[in-house]
């Protein structure tokens, strides 16, 4: 698509919502659709906005848990009569589910205008105006992608943390994922493009940058180079302003050593590593056809921690996999033990319609994987509640973050993260503090999900992040995001994982 298209204007200024689900790349695909409509004339819906009020509604889907297709329809239906008494409203249905269904959500819910799947992202905007002007819906699915996400416009939510996707795609052919299907074989950006996009985010005030892949240790398979994604934390390393370097989702067949040594030797990658177990068990990581052993996962950690030791490493688990057995079900509450997470994604097993194991004798009794859920959340939470016990009396850095604490105003306290990605809630200073500064504080007292700093602000470091915070929200006239070409802006990523998401690492 050219830029004549994504740029075709409409007549009159229309709102737009875009509606997200499913994992980061999803999220990292809505700032790029929010970014193209802007670019095509359309403007945000105002905040609180009641449900259909915006003239445009895009519904980017997840496809990975078995009842994503009847939360869709469900949301669809509550807007048909909207619609209805709204003529000009238009609908959207996009990202994974739309890949897989294609043409079955137009026969569901005829009133839906535009199809669009994972690789045409770019396509909105002409798709939208061809569905107005030809009063029909418009479905175009593309089995290969068009563009890569990071060379179309973009609308970021954050001035200080951004998402910089290094490649889209996943070679693995994990039982439990429909992924690979629907967003295709890895595919690789050139290192200089990344580092062109992560230079460009920095000199607009940005100071931490997640790294994203579907599987993005494996980042160089596509280029030829078995080193090239040590080689980018290194170079990372290297660009003057970028405090805070991140990356997810990894996978354990592709952690090299070459990786932690580049972690621990590059002075803005932070302590922190996402690291996907799935299941503790080799009969079921077989099974599961995940290429690495729990003897493979716990040497990694071993060597992870070796490297560097006030590292916090998170995962995700899945519980209930079919034909797992009690067992089977303990060797994963052994890792976990063993590993000492900081933090686990746990997920109970459901079919994904179109994966190898939604087809798979053995599957397990609802009540069954809850009781087993509810044991591993257990330990998990006594582990992490002890993890972070280990963090009082420490003085850490904390970046200041926007909307992490909830009851923020009430307890007249402000929140961010600490360079390993936990969650510290501060004692308010008496200086002004902006979301992308950097305090100092020591913890006085942990929980298993947040450390508290209750004490004074030891030092206030005002960073060129929180200017770019505080020049965005001083133009209330200018849309909230920063607009960008090529090369463009990726989304914040204050958590490791998002939950209820892919899980594919």
């Amino acid at each position: 698509m050219t830029s004549s298209d994504r740029s075709q204007a409409v007549d009159v200024k229309r709102s737009y919502e875009i509606r997200t689900y499913g994992c980061q790349m999803n999220v990292h695909d809505s700032e790029r659709l929010s970014g193209l409509l802007e670019e095509a004339g359309y403007v945000r819906a105002p905040e609180g906005a009641g449900d259909g009020e915006a003239d445009v509604i895009v519904f980017n889907t997840c496809a990975v848990r078995e009842n994503a297709d009847n939360r869709l329809y469900g949301n669809l239906g509550r807007l048909a009569p909207m619609k209805t008494s709204r003529p000009g409203m238009q609908i959207a249905v996009g990202g994974c589910l739309a890949q897989k269904d294609r043409d079955t959500i137009v026969k569901k819910a005829p009133w839906v205008d535009v199809v669009f799947g994972t690789h045409n992202i770019g396509k909105l905007p002409v798709l939208l105006e061809r569905a107005r002007v030809m009063d029909e819906a418009q479905v175009e699915i593309a089995e290969s992608l068009e563009a890569f996400p990071s060379t179309l416009p973009t609308r970021r939510e954050s001035a200080y943390a951004a998402w910089v996707s290094i490649s889209v795609g996943c070679n693995n052919t994990c039982t439990f994922c429909i992924v690979p299907a629907l967003r295709g074989k890895e595919k690789d950006r050139r290192p200089g493009d990344i580092l062109a996009e992560v230079e460009a985010l920095v000199a607009e005030g940005v100071s931490e940058i997640t790294l994203l892949g579907q599987n993005v240790n494996a980042y160089g398979s596509d280029i030829g180079d078995r080193e090239a994604f040590s080689k980018l934390l290194r170079a990372c390393g290297a660009i003057e302003g970028l405090e805070r370097v991140r990356f997810t989702s990894p996978h354990p067949r592709d952690f090299t050593d070459d990786v932690i040594a580049a972690m621990a030797e590059t002075p803005n990658a932070m302590p922190q590593l996402h690291m996907p177990l799935q299941s503790g068990s080799d009969t079921v990581l077989k099974a599961m056809r995940r290429s690495y052993r729990q003897e493979r996962f716990l040497g990694i950690i071993e060597k992870v921690r070796a490297a560097i030791p006030h590292a916090a490493i998170s995962t995700d688990i899945i519980v209930g996999f079919p034909g797992e057995t009690e067992e089977d079900f303990e060797q994963t509450l052994h890792v976990v033990r063993e590993a000492r997470f900081a933090q686990a994604f746990t997920f109970q097993y459901s079919k994904r319609p179109g994966t190898p194991a939604a087809e798979m004798e053995g599957q397990i009794p609802k009540q069954v994987v809850q009781a087993r859920y509810e044991r591993l959340v257990a330990l998990q939470e006594e582990i992490s509640w002890e993890e972070n016990k280990k963090q009082v009396g420490r003085t850490l850095e904390v970046m200041v973050a926007e909307g992490e604490g909830r009851k923020d105003g009430a307890t007249h306290r402000l929140s961010g993260r600490a360079a390993d990605n936990r969650l510290v809630h501060f004692t308010k200073p008496g200086t002004e503090v902006r979301p992308g500064d950097v305090v100092t504080v020591e913890i006085t007292y942990a929980a298993p999900h947040h450390l508290l700093a209750e004490g004074p602000t030891t030092a206030v470091r005002r960073t060129r992040a929180g200017d770019a915070w505080e020049k965005r929200n001083a133009t209330p006239a200018q849309p909230a995001g920063v607009m960008l070409g090529i090369p463009t802006i990726g989304a914040p990523a204050p958590l490791p994982a998002v939950t209820g998401g892919c899980s594919v690492g």
